[in-house]
């Protein structure tokens, strides 16, 4: 049974979809210096992107069960198991949680795909969870 809010889920999932969605800057063919054309790169890419940090204080305020839920529903939703070893697929995200879970999470590319589709396993849509005006 899953232990987590379907909500916060889902927030979650338009948080990694706006992260995994910047646009990525590219870097020069010729020119200037390396280590100033990396720090171009990164401001371009990183400089009004708040997405990770609100995604970052979201999993660090759940509680480590809540965001053991989270990681197995990754897992769940990647097609590693299927819903009847949910118990245990929360088991393995237990033995190996560490406090950097939201890293470990925004690490995957397809994170927001794949938690959507264990939340739909689980019976739960984002679409259905919308509050009206956003």
């Amino acid at each position: 049974m899953l232990q987590v809010n379907p909500e916060t889920v889902c927030r979650l999932i338009e948080l990694a979809q706006s992260y995994h969605a910047r646009e990525q800057a590219g870097m020069p063919e010729e020119g200037g210096n390396a280590g100033d054309d990396w720090t171009q790169e990164m401001l371009a890419d990183h400089g009004d992107d708040t997405s990770y940090l609100e995604f970052e204080t979201i999993v660090k305020d759940l509680e480590p069960d809540q965001q053991q839920q989270v990681v197995a529903l990754l897992w769940l939703g990647r097609g590693d198991y299927t819903l009847e070893e949910w118990d245990g697929i929360v088991k393995q995200a237990q033995d190996e949680w560490t406090p950097e879970t939201a890293q470990y999470l925004i690490d995957h590319p397809l994170l927001a795909d794949e938690l959507r589709e264990g939340l739909e396993l689980h019976g739960h849509k984002c679409e259905e969870m919308s509050t009206i005006g956003t």
